[in-house]
């Protein structure tokens, strides 16, 4: 019998923001098996438009707009749409990346990017939307492998033996789950664990994540629940 959790999933609508036809064209060709449709908006004033019409299930937006910046229309988007935004863009700072995290896109392909990249992107997003923003952090018990995590009794354990955490990085694991599969920044993380954006925030997640993938990585070298994104901040997957 099929596994419902891993057929191909179909939403009815993404929405692609992008000046470019021919940016448009290669998603709109690679995500056809995807989304029933894909609508399309050349503008951040007729993609904002488009966004509160259509109510895709997830967005696709470039940063480098005619008539405002990506930046301020994912702000705006994230006003009244909570579905994933991932953002397309020639920019290659860390800094840019780390800022259109922070101002509420999900996910970042830089271009000029692979279909496969994209389509792979994707999926992990409405994936992730599917299952609801909550899901994993409202489940009494999370098991990963041989990783047994109790949110409601505080308890880690890898193969039967209990793993002790600082209160750190209990409160760090419970960011992370709180918002598994998603990319989470340096000053977000910051601010989830310690209650402010102030320091330095890369130190300090160095660490305490270097602690925490040491008590639950089978190889903390090649960390596969904790991942990080290059300057930008760290990931958490389930594997879901």
């Amino acid at each position: 019998m099929a596994n419902p959790a891993r057929e191909p999933l179909v939403v009815d609508a993404i929405l692609i923001i992008d000046d470019e036809p021919q940016i448009r064209r290669v998603v709109r060709n690679s995500l056809a098996d995807i989304a029933r449709r894909i609508a399309e908006a050349s503008t951040a004033a007729e993609g904002v438009d488009l966004a509160a019409a259509e109510q895709p299930s997830l967005i696709l937006l470039d940063l480098g707009l005619p008539d405002r910046d990506g930046l301020d229309v994912c702000r705006d988007l994230r006003t009244f749409t909570s579905v994933p935004i991932i953002v397309l863009s020639a920019r290659h700072s860390d800094r840019e990346k780390e800022k259109l995290l922070d101002s509420g896109a999900d996910d970042y392909v830089t271009k000029p990017f692979s279909t496969l990249e994209l389509k792979a992107r994707v999926r992990a997003q409405l994936r992730r939307a599917a299952a609801g923003p909550s899901d994993a952090r409202h489940k009494a018990l999370i098991t990963v492998d041989d990783l047994a995590i109790d949110l409601v009794g505080r308890t880690v354990q890898r193969a039967g033996v209990e793993v002790h955490l600082t209160p750190t990085e209990w409160n760090l694991l419970r960011a992370f789950i709180a918002h598994a599969g998603q990319t989470l920044t340096h000053s977000q993380l910051f601010a989830a664990v310690w209650g402010s954006a102030a320091g330095d925030a890369q130190q300090y997640l160095r660490v305490y994540v270097g602690q925490l993938r040491r008590k639950l990585e089978v190889d903390p070298v090649r960390p596969r629940l904790i991942r990080t994104e290059p300057a930008v901040g760290y990931r958490f997957d389930l594997g879901q």
